[in-house]
């Protein structure tokens, strides 16, 4: 039988933490905003090739770009000792590598810019006591995932510094997904601050819906290491891939394992398959939250998730068939982050808001 555990705030205390709120979840909302747009640069600045053109990682002083032909050549020169501009990019001129160059710095500055959008306001909101006690360890959380955020992206340039031309798809796919737990998380935290119109979902529509975000994110996953192996730029057919719905060769490599990670062939099959089992997955989803729950949002949301993960099937397979073209590959890129965000709101959506302090809550 379930029992109330305390009652409701005062009601000027209740509209004082709803304003708290809505303050916090608006700041939440601008850092989740600049936080796609920081994954689309960064996707620009692999299809570029730009994300070598910086051999140093200056957390500081690397803000502050080369001011003068001295420095232009010094940095230059930097990049002229590494294997990709040996192998690739031998004779490139000045004001090639600044093209280069410049996607990779503001790829950086875009991200320190994050660090202090969530770093300054986190500082201001809790002396000025607007921050929940449950917030707090969370919101820190969220700023040490973005400090191993900057790590993780230096370890990944650096796998391509040395022997390789390009960065190491294990560490490309470690760092995608990695932004898109943070991203994940800032969604989580801000639809948590919401007032809800309808009810929590019943413990099996709110488990569906948790497992359709991880298999979104285990789908992005995948689609890094496509990216990392420019597995998109081979097997430019659909629905068939090299002529077979299931191609030869997809275990050529010994142990068997590596071909899911080094493999081209195996690991584009991969992300073809694992796109139609999501997009059953959703289908599934979005039929059994609307027999469970009949014409409210959380059917709706489903259904829209749905659409959404139909939506970047399609152009999925229009990124394919123009073999990764840079236009069509951020346009998949940015509307998988679309499909992870809406996901994770669902998700959020189908759990119910954050309680506010002292008031009522049901218990079994």
């Amino acid at each position: 039988m379930a029992a109330i555990t305390d009652s409701r705030p005062p009601l000027a205390e209740r509209d004082r933490l709803l304003r708290n709120r809505a303050l916090v979840r608006g700041w939440l909302y601008v850092v989740l905003v600049v936080l796609f747009a920081l994954v689309m640069v960064g996707g620009a600045t692999r299809m570029t090739g730009s994300g070598l053109s910086i051999t140093e990682w200056k957390p500081i002083h690397g803000v502050i770009p080369p001011l003068n032909h001295t420095e232009w050549q010094e940095e230059f020169q930097k990049y002229r000792q590494i294997p990709q501009y040996e192998q690739i990019n031998k004779g490139m001129t000045l004001d090639e590598f600044k093209g280069i160059f410049w996607w990779e710095w503001a790829h950086r500055l875009l991200a320190r810019g994050v660090g202090f959008l969530v770093a300054i306001p986190l500082v201001l909101f809790w002396i000025s006591g607007r921050l929940e006690s449950r917030l707090k360890p969370r919101l820190l959380g969220l700023l040490a995932l973005g400090g191993l955020q900057g790590f993780i992206g230096w370890w990944m340039v650096a796998s391509g510094l040395v022997e390789r031309v390009s960065v190491s798809q294990y560490r490309l796919a470690t760092h995608l997904t990695l932004a898109c737990i943070i991203i994940m998380a800032v969604t989580w935290i801000a639809r948590g601050l919401a007032v809800h119109s309808e009810a929590p979902a019943g413990r099996g529509v709110r488990r569906l819906a948790g497992i359709m975000v991880l298999l979104v994110l285990v789908q992005i996953y995948l689609g890094a290491l496509v990216a990392g192996l420019h597995a998109g730029l081979s097997y430019n057919t659909w629905p068939l891939m090299d002529g077979a719905v299931v191609p030869g060769d997809l275990f050529v490599i010994d142990p068997a394992w590596r071909n899911f990670f080094e493999n081209p062939k195996t690991v584009q099959f991969v992300h073809r398959m694992f796109a139609y089992a999501l997009l059953a997955a959703a289908l599934w989803h979005a039929f059994a939250t609307s027999r469970a729950l009949p014409g409210t949002t959380h059917a709706r949301r489903a259904w829209v998730l749905a659409a959404l993960v139909l939506g970047q099937a399609a152009i999925g397979v229009g990124t394919l068939l123009a073999q990764a073209h840079m236009h069509w590959a951020l346009l998949h890129q940015g509307f998988a982050m679309v499909v992870l965000i809406f996901a994770t709101a669902h998700w959020r959506g189908c759990a119910g808001s954050y309680p506010l302090p002292g008031e009522a809550r049901l218990t079994a």
